[in-house]
């Protein structure tokens, strides 16, 4: 009933993809290093705008995905459940991996797992300026490209006035965010600084959901008449609770905000928890950037950033489960007492740190009828991951522990990549109302993988991979403006993808399971509309994917399981987007994604319960995992009096998705329906602002979970299929007050 009803409603509102608030028309010089990753608006491309005032309204806890969640086909979720912590969003069903994210024209993407890790910059929405959230392949810029969506953040942009901010937060399960920000303006010879310090706690909704955070931000620059300089710098560092293992569908019936992380049983037999399942990481983001303007049209602009990352998780590993001989010990030891033992309770690290250095250039032109944009980019990363033991039962607190750790007897392995890329992008005016896009990227990657694994002790796994790939990815399309209100567009990319570490690991130990990129066309027809007191938008995309890489449960001969090639799949569907405003105080949003997510021809494979072999299930043409065919938001925004006061209702509902390929009943995530409320008011005191907001997420107090995981063995004498699967239980109806005092 709620599916029927959502799509009935957004015929009746007329059918959207995206009227957000108009993106400033100003470009100033400061900002134009951000510009080679944007589209404007008559590039043949998809894409959402954010400004800053409803990156200003969204809740201080709330991550870029979060304030992202209302945006057309995105799909988001929280390990901890209530914001802080892990979140995770898809874009037309497109994973975190395959969305490039770029802050200030600089990917933020990890070079090897190609995930951003959002828990690692805490507090980013509140920092950034705007951003563009283009949908498919969008355009092209230095480095990694986008594999289904792109979102291009962006905190360049100088605040002319000298201010002052405090901002301080409370919500549900002790939730706690404190801001601090301060900015100078600009000078009269030019010169300009920002910034900003947030901290902010939770216990979490899910046990051991628990996170810790601090952020900084600070941006020193000069702008004169045609030169821009600027450094700036970007500081995350979080200690939250383990909650990616999820919880069992039987555990989420029982108690919904069990946790599993750190569970021990004492020698009483009693359950208890290691306090200290953690996990903890660093990063530093440093960026250099000098714009010239050389007049006539004539912008270059050159960056050079740094980024640095540590970090661990922390885990309490059981005896009935920790051996010796799987963390680089003999297989047998000699515990305290002298006896001999192959397992203990024991505490270990798997640790990680990774330096990251690029540096771009772009040129642009804009004539009257042509303008041309091109650059060139190279980065390098460097990826150290290994072990280290704390502490056993077995051994006490005194043994060696550090001359053990310091040779990394356990695992170890490092990866280096190289990514070098070459762009030119070119918008051709062919008359007054008709514009032809042209744009074209070369990128080449040198990536390399050696070392062991962290069950190389026990099975002898050693990684040696180097392999290098050359893309050509080409775009172009049509924008015809039929009048100033109407726009339809056209565009056909092609776009290509390297396997991630995660894609290659398994695969290269013992026999090799070659693996090759994915590749996928991306066609896109839209159109808008745009008047004084109604907009909307509808955009067909067609995502035509080849040698699709997947986890399909397939074994190698010495038990790894495999990623796959599959040769052919697809995402096709439509997006609607609309937005009204029938008088002054009132404005309506609405947008919707109707959609097709297909693997053509889908094997799954089954390891015997007893290791001796592997069972397949031919499925054929199935959903792709986590891809719902129906989504939908609907917003009201009402300013009804003079006095400040601003209200806004939204609803978001997410059809029914599977958490595997396979379609089956078991693997359902029901669809779902949430509402959230928002009340603010502002107070002027001697010339500053006090605002407060309110926030009630969940208003309808639905229980649901947003996705989840599954494992799968066979039994070779009955082929019973036992399945077991990890879900993420969300909040159910909680709050938050935002307090923020600008002077």
């Amino acid at each position: 009933m709620r599916g029927l009803f959502f799509l009935s409603a957004f015929i009746f509102a007329s059918a959207t993809a995206v009227a957000g608030a108009p993106e400033d028309e100003v470009l100033q010089l400061d900002s134009v290093v951000v510009s080679s990753t944007r589209a404007d608006k008559k590039a043949p491309v998809t894409y959402s705008f954010i400004g800053k005032d409803e990156l200003r309204a969204a809740p201080a806890t709330a991550s870029v995905p979060m304030v992202l969640e209302l945006q057309p086909s995105v799909v988001t979720y929280n390990e901890g459940g209530n914001g802080l912590g892990y979140s995770w969003m898809t874009i037309r069903g497109s994973k975190g991996s395959q969305i490039n994210v770029t802050l200030n024209g600089v990917t933020l993407n990890d070079a090897e797992s190609q995930e951003v890790f959002w828990v690692n910059i805490p507090a980013l929405s509140s920092l950034v300026t705007s951003i563009q959230l283009q949908r498919g392949l969008g355009t092209t810029a230095g480095g990694s490209g986008a594999f289904g969506a792109s979102v291009n953040m962006n905190t360049a942009m100088m605040n002319p006035e000298e201010f002052r901010q405090i901002s301080l937060s409370s919500g549900s399960w002790n939730t706690l965010m404190r801001t601090v920000a301060v900015g100078t303006g600009l000078s009269k010879s030019g010169f300009y600084s920002n910034y900003a310090i947030s901290k902010g706690d939770t216990d979490g909704y899910i046990r051991n959901g628990k996170v810790k955070s601090l952020s900084a931000f600070a941006s020193a620059g000069w702008l004169g008449e045609h030169n821009s300089l600027r450094l700036t710098w970007l500081y995350g560092d979080q200690r939250s609770g383990i909650t990616w293992d999820g919880i069992s569908p039987e555990q989420y019936k029982e108690d919904r905000r069990q946790n599993n992380a750190g569970a021990y049983t004492d020698s009483f037999g009693n359950t208890r928890y290691y306090d200290n399942q953690i996990d903890r990481y660093r990063q530093h983001h440093v960026q250099l950037n000098w714009t010239h303007d050389f007049g006539a049209g004539l912008t270059w602009s050159n960056t050079l950033n740094y980024t640095r990352g540590d970090g661990y998780d922390e885990y309490y590993g059981a005896r009935d489960v920790t051996f010796f001989g799987a963390f680089g010990f003999p297989g047998t030891m000699t515990g305290q007492d002298g006896l001999q033992y192959e397992n203990s309770d024991m505490i270990y690290r798997k640790k990680m740190g990774n330096d990251f250095f690029l540096a771009k250039s772009d040129i642009s032109w804009k004539g009257p009828r042509f303008s041309l944009t091109g650059g060139v980019s190279l980065s390098k990363y460097v990826g150290d991951q290994w072990g280290d033991v704390l502490w056993s039962d077995v051994l006490g607190k005194d043994w060696d522990y550090r001359n053990f750790n310091s040779a990394k007897t356990w695992y170890s392995h490092k990866g280096r990549k190289w990514d070098g890329s070459a762009f030119l992008r070119a918008e051709y005016f062919l008359t007054d109302a008709l514009t032809a896009y042209a744009d074209i990227q070369l990128r080449h990657i040198d990536y390399s993988l050696k070392g062991r694994d962290e069950d190389f002790p026990s099975t002898g796994a050693l990684m040696d991979f180097k392999r290098k790939w050359t893309f050509f990815n080409p775009r172009g399309g049509l924008s015809w403006e039929i009048s100033p209100s109407h726009r339809i567009y056209g565009s056909v990319s092609v776009g290509h993808r390297e396997p991630g570490r995660g894609d290659i690991k398994e695969n290269i130990k013992g026999s090799v399971n070659p693996i090759r990129p994915e590749r996928m066309t991306d066609i896109e027809l839209g159109y808008s509309y745009s008047g004084k007191k109604f907009s909307a938008s509808a955009t067909v995309y067609l995502m035509e994917y080849r040698d699709i890489l997947l986890e399909t449960g397939k074994l190698s001969p010495e038990g790894y399981a495999l990623k796959e090639n599959l040769p052919e799949g697809y995402r096709r569907g439509i997006e609607v987007a609309a937005a009204w405003q029938p008088c002054k105080g009132l404005r309506l949003d609405a947008n919707a994604t109707l959609s097709t997510n297909k693997i053509k021809d889908y094997t799954a494979w089954i390891p015997y319960s007893d290791y001796s072999g592997q069972a397949s299930v031919h499925y054929g043409k199935t959903d792709m995992l986590l891809s719902p065919s129906l989504l939908g938001m609907m917003r009201a925004s009402i300013q009804p009096f003079k006095d400040g006061i601003s209200l806004s209702l939204s609803a978001k509902y997410v059809g029914k998705q599977y958490i595997d390929n396979t379609m089956r009943s078991l693997m359902k995530i029901p669809a779902r329906c949430t509402l959230d409320l928002s009340l603010s008011k502002k107070y002027m005191l001697r010339g500053n602002t006090i605002e407060v907001t309110g926030y009630i997420y969940n208003l309808l107090n639905h229980k649901y979970f947003a996705s989840g995981w599954r494992y799968e063995t066979v039994d070779p004498a009955t082929g019973e299929i036992q399945s077991f699967i990890g879900i993420y239980p969300q909040a159910p109806i909680n709050w938050s007050i935002k307090v923020s005092y600008t002077f």
